[in-house]
């Protein structure tokens, strides 16, 4: 399997070529075009983690779709384009075996070796203004990534702070927690930062330099009241 990206990085798409017997998992309505030849099921992802009826349901709660869309290639040259919703910016991301904590909505597709499962991350994201459910992938393969706006890596080594709005991914060698931007809770908020995620340890944050519920409180503060 080889991903293309183009258009990076506000109007991002992926352009995935196949070879015979391979698959890629996409979440609905991503598909923009594709070969004819290959074949397109409708599933619930059955499998070792996330899959069938119980899977599709968690993946409600957390923002995402009840099904997936399997796409499958039985010869060699066949290609597949996915977009996302929201204008951004794609990152693919190469699964060895490790864990990768996902914001809900930031899960745009992967290679059939790849497990979606969902991850409760406790009480410390309830108040964090953003997703109280993360998807938590593991296996190998490729896994392709969505952000609004560019999309961008930070090492992490030691600690630091992510405004919650901007979270799309983090290595799961990460442990965080939600609090306080500043050192009160008014000034936090009057400041305008509210919530924070304070990452330790070794790994990577990836980083999305919109906020998808702060454009929604802007252009909803523009439109007309009913």
């Amino acid at each position: 399997m080889e991903v293309e990206l183009l258009h990076q990085p506000d109007s991002a798409i992926a352009r995935v070529q196949l070879d015979a017997g391979e698959e890629i998992i996409a979440e609905a309505g991503a598909m923009i075009a594709m070969s004819d030849s290959l074949q397109v099921n409708t599933t619930m992802r059955q499998g070792r983690r996330g899959g069938g009826i119980m899977g599709g349901l968690k993946r409600m709660i957390a923002g995402e779709s009840l099904f997936l869309s399997q796409f499958s290639s039985h010869q060699n040259g066949n290609e597949i384009w996915l977009a996302p919703k929201l204008m951004g910016d794609l990152l693919v991301y190469d699964m060895e075996g490790q864990d990768l904590v996902v914001q809900a909505t930031s899960y745009l597709a992967c290679s059939s070796q790849v497990d979606v499962d969902l991850g409760f991350q406790g009480i410390k994201t309830v108040f964090s203004g953003e997703s109280v459910f993360w998807l938590t992938l593991s296996g190998y393969g490729k896994a392709i990534l969505t952000s609004f706006g560019g999309i961008y890596a930070i090492p992490v080594d030691g600690e630091y702070t992510v405004d919650t709005g901007h979270i799309v991914a983090f290595e799961r060698t990460l442990d965080f927690n939600v609090t306080k931007a500043s050192s009160s809770w008014i000034g936090s908020f009057l400041g305008g930062e509210g919530l924070v995620c304070r990452f330790r340890g070794q790994g990577k944050v990836y980083c999305q330099t919109h906020s998808v519920s702060g454009f929604g409180s802007l252009i909803g503060s523009l439109l007309p009241a009913r």
